[in-house]
C-alpha cells in the first residue's frame, strides 16, 4: 500500500530556513503509524519532487516494510550556467569547473533546510538511525555534504549521477558519528552530464576516509535504471533490518 500525500512548509519564513514543502509517499500497511524508516531523497536540478515519487513501487521493498519517503522542492532560484534562468535548484552553479565556482551560500541555506526535514523525522518518531538521505545529480552532491556532516548517525547515504561539494574539505568536516555510514554511490558511464570520472571519483575519496562505499555503475546516461533501482532497494532494505 502506498498512500501520496503533500506537505506544506511550516517554521520560519525566511527562505533559507524554512521547511521546503514536499511529496510524501508512505509504504506499507498502517501509513498513519510511524513508520520503520524515513528516506529524504532530493531531486536534481531544474526537476521537482515529483520527479522520483514514481519510482517508489519499483524499489521491490518488502511487502510489508513502512517506509515513508519524502521528496522535497528545492527553492525556485536563477541558475547561472542556464542563462541565468529560474528553476529549482539546491544552489547555483555557475560553471562546471572546480570549487571555486560552488555557490556556498546556497549550499549552506540548502542544507539548513535538508537538516530542517531530517529533524521533523526525528519528531515525526522516526530517529536518525531509520532515516536515509538520498539524492540525484545536484540533489545527490547535497545528500553527500549534508549526511557526512550530520550530527547524529543516519542509517544510510544514496547519492546517484553525483559528486562531492567541497571534498578538500572533508576530513575537516566530517561528523564521527557517521564516519561508518553506509554509502552507495551509483552513476552511469555514459553520463554526458556529470562525468562518470566524478561518481568514481567521489567513491574513491569516502573509501580512503574509511566509508563502507557500495559502489555501482550501469551502461545508462544521466538518469537511473531499473537494475540500478533494484540494487537501491536491496540497500534500503539491509538498512531496514
Amino acid at each position: 500500500m502506498q498512500t501520496p500525500e503533500s506537505a506544506g512548509a511550516s517554521g520560519p519564513q525566511n527562505p533559507s530556513t524554512a521547511l521546503p514543502e514536499t511529496v510524501e509517499v508512505t509504504t506499507g500497511p498502517s501509513p498513519d503509524s510511524s513508520p520503520d524508516m524515513s528516506v529524504v531523497w532530493l531531486h536534481g536540478l531544474g526537476a521537482d519532487g515529483h520527479d522520483f515519487e514514481p519510482v517508489v513501487p519499483m524499489l521491490g521493498l518488502p511487502p510489508g516494510a513502512s517506509v515513508r519517503f519524502v521528496f522535497p522542492h528545492a527553492d525556485v532560484r536563477p541558475v547561472t550556467l542556464n542563462g541565468g534562468m529560474p528553476m529549482r535548484a539546491w544552489y547555483d552553479i555557475a560553471s562546471l569547473t572546480a570549487s571555486r565556482d560552488q555557490d556556498e551560500a546556497g549550499i549552506a541555506a540548502s542544507a539548513a533546510q535538508v537538516a530542517a526535514l531530517l529533524a521533523r523525522e526525528t519528531e515525526r518518531g522516526v530517529p536518525p538511525s531509520r532515516q536515509v538521505l538520498a539524492g540525484f545529480s545536484q540533489g545527490g552532491a547535497m545528500a553527500f555534504h549534508v549526511a557526512l556532516r550530520h550530527p547524529h548517525r543516519l542509517a544510510g547515504l544514496v547519492s546517484l549521477s553525483s559528486y562531492l561539494l567541497f571534498p578538500e574539505r572533508l576530513e575537516a568536516e566530517a561528523v564521527a558519528a557517521n564516519q561508518d555510514l553506509p554509502v552507495f554511490i551509483a552513476h552511469g558511464d555514459q553520463d554526458p552530464v556529470v562525468p562518470f570520472a566524478a561518481g568514481q571519483h567521489s567513491a574513491g575519496v569516502l573509501q580512503q576516509a574509511g566509508y563502507p562505499v557500495s559502489w555501482h555503475s550501469y551502461p545508462i546516461p544521466h538518469a537511473v535504471s531499473p537494475e540500478e533501482l533494484a540494487d537501491i532497494g536491496r540497500f534500503l532494505a539491509a538498512r531496514l533490518g
